[in-house]
């Protein structure tokens, strides 16, 4: 819940699909472009595979007329959102959130590159919104289902969709939660990644709760961007505290929210993996009952935590690899 104003709702737990390594396998693409395919120009057209950079196919699209092991990073070069609308211009790898596909066969979407890890189909004629998972953490596709890449079929080719196997939830558990705290017991995690069930919205880190007054201790080492202590309750947007900590090493912000920062904490200061940087409280959050710490992990230098609540576009990637590669289980 990465924003000053979330509602208290009940929430269940969800999967948080992590990858621990993605194989950069090149960004030419791959397969036989439908003959009906127009060139990639914003628009979804007959014979072409296309995301939207937002839920609901709205937003840019970028259209495909053929399989791709992997979208690019950063411009020039990446494949992008094409024409009007939010996220034109943007890199489609990890940031689409909805497709359509206008081929006359399956497509399938790879949460890595190179066409591997979780997968969704999306049959021919359909428009979809990605599942949790693979919803801004797709990485390539492949026209047909999963396996040896096929040319898209001919009118006189029989087409069948494959149902995809279902997946079983995984409950996120492990030592996050009790690293979080200096490893004493009881910790839980109470929301995943994007995770919400009943709130409009992208949850864009991971909600842990023990109970109040509760060492919270730095995941990382890092450098102090930003401390706002807030205060208990959700009157107003000052209320929501704050805490992030720059880990230069991968380049990425970690935010606490909701916890109170000790009154020692200060920008700038240097922190310690395991170090207590504050007490686990309720400032910004509507109960104390419903009090956690909400982590998120957010690209670059941040002060400040992502906006959740009424936001379906997921800013932050999913954090599992960041968390597996420093040794926590987060699944």
């Amino acid at each position: 819940m990465a924003t000053p104003l979330k509602p208290t709702v009940p929430q269940r737990r969800r999967t948080l699909v992590a990858s621990l390594a993605v194989a950069l396998i090149g960004t030419a693409a791959i397969g036989v472009p439908s003959a009906a395919a127009a060139p990639r120009d914003g628009r979804c057209d007959p014979g072409e595979f296309c995301y939207s950079f937002n839920s609901g196919f709205q937003g840019a699209i970028s259209d495909h007329a053929g399989s791709l092991a992997d979208y690019g990073t950063r411009q020039p070069g990446c494949y992008e959102f094409r024409g009007s609308g939010a996220g034109a211009g943007r890199c489609i790898k990890n940031q689409a959130a909805a497709a359509r596909n206008r081929t006359g066969g399956p497509v399938t979407v790879y949460f890595n590159s190179g066409y591997a890890g979780r997968q969704q189909v999306i049959p021919a004629g359909a428009t979809i919104n990605l599942v949790p998972g693979l919803k801004n953490e797709n990485a390539s596709h492949r026209f047909g289902a999963p396996g040896p890449a096929t040319p898209t079929p001919t009118p006189s080719t029989p087409v069948t969709t494959p149902t995809p196997a279902p997946t079983a939830p995984v409950a996120m558990r492990g030592p996050l939660s009790k690293a979080l705290y200096g490893g004493l017991s009881g910790g839980a995690v109470t929301c995943g990644f994007d995770g919400y069930t009943t709130t409009s919205g992208a949850h864009e880190g991971i909600d842990l709760k023990r109970s109040e007054g509760s060492a919270v201790k730095s995941l990382t080492p890092g450098v102090v961007l930003a401390v706002s202590p807030g205060r208990p309750g959700r009157r107003s947007r000052t209320d929501l505290s704050t805490i992030a900590i720059y880990y230069a090493a991968k380049r990425s912000t970690v935010v606490y929210l909701h916890a109170a920062p000790l009154g020692s904490l200060r920008t700038g200061q240097r922190i310690k993996r395991g170090q207590t940087i504050g007490t686990e409280s309720w400032r910004g959050v509507t109960s104390r009952p419903s009090g956690h710490t909400h982590v998120e992990v957010r690209p670059g230098r941040r002060t400040f935590a992502a906006t959740s609540v009424g936001d379906e576009h997921l800013e932050n990637p999913n954090p599992g690899p960041f968390w597996s590669a420093l040794g926590y289980q987060v699944r």
